[in-house]
C-alpha cells in the first residue's frame, strides 16, 4: 500500500513538469554590416547619413539609421513599420554606433527581444590623440507584438557577465514591458556607459 501511495505522489510531482509546459529560451544571431544589408541615403543631403535595412528573424528586419555620427536601431516587418516604432526615435545623445551583430532572444523559437552592443563616445575621456573614448553598452529592445523600444541597459565595463545579464533582462522583462510607460531598467552595476546613454 505504501509503495502505491509513493508511486502516486511521484507521478503527481513529475506530472507538474510536463514537456508541454517547458519553455525553451534560445539565442540566434544576424548581421547589420553594410555588406549584409540594403544601404540607402537618408535623403537629407548629408553625405554620412545612411539607412541600413538588414534581414532579421521571423520575417522582421533591423533598420539602422545613421545621422550626424549617431545611430538609432529599430525593428519591424519592413522599413516603414520600423520607422514608426519608438526605438527609431530614441538615439543616444552623444556620438555613438552599434556593432554589427544582433542577438535575437526567442521563446520556443519565436523572437521577442534583441540585444545590441553600442559604443557611446565619452567627451570627458579622450585618448592621446584627443579623440573621445567610446564606452560599451548592451541595450535590450523588445519586439512585436506591441511597440519596439529599449527595455534595459547593461554597462559592459562595469559588469563582467554583461551578456548573461542582458539575456536575463530580455527573458524576464521584454515581453511585459510597456513602451512609453515603463522606465528603461539599468541591470547590474551602473557605469559611465549608462550615464552617457541616459544623457540627453
Amino acid at each position: 500500500m505504501r509503495a502505491i501511495v509513493l508511486a502516486a505522489l511521484l507521478s503527481a510531482c513529475f506530472g507538474l513538469i510536463s514537456p508541454a509546459n517547458a519553455q525553451t529560451f534560445s539565442s540566434s544571431y544576424t548581421s547589420t554590416a553594410p555588406r549584409d544589408c540594403r544601404v540607402t541615403s537618408a535623403g537629407n543631403g548629408v553625405d554620412d547619413s545612411t539607412i541600413r535595412v538588414c534581414p532579421g528573424k521571423a520575417g522582421l528586419v533591423v533598420v539602422i539609421s545613421e545621422d550626424d555620427l549617431r545611430e538609432a536601431a529599430s525593428v519591424g516587418r519592413n522599413r516603414a513599420a520600423a520607422d514608426k516604432e519608438p526605438a527609431a526615435e530614441t538615439p543616444f545623445g552623444p556620438f555613438n554606433s552599434t556593432t554589427h551583430t544582433v542577438e535575437w532572444r526567442a521563446l520556443d523559437g519565436k523572437p521577442f527581444a534583441i540585444i545590441q552592443r553600442w559604443h557611446i563616445s565619452d567627451n570627458a575621456d579622450e585618448d592621446k590623440n584627443g579623440r573621445p573614448i567610446a564606452k560599451p553598452l548592451l541595450a535590450v529592445t523588445r519586439l512585436p507584438p506591441g511597440a519596439v523600444c529599449h527595455v534595459a541597459y547593461v554597462d559592459v565595463k562595469a559588469n563582467p557577465n554583461a551578456n548573461e545579464l542582458a539575456r536575463k533582462a530580455a527573458d524576464e522583462s521584454a515581453r511585459s514591458f510597456r513602451c512609453g510607460k515603463d522606465e528603461v531598467k539599468v541591470i547590474g552595476e551602473s557605469g559611465r556607459a549608462v550615464e552617457l546613454a541616459k544623457k540627453p
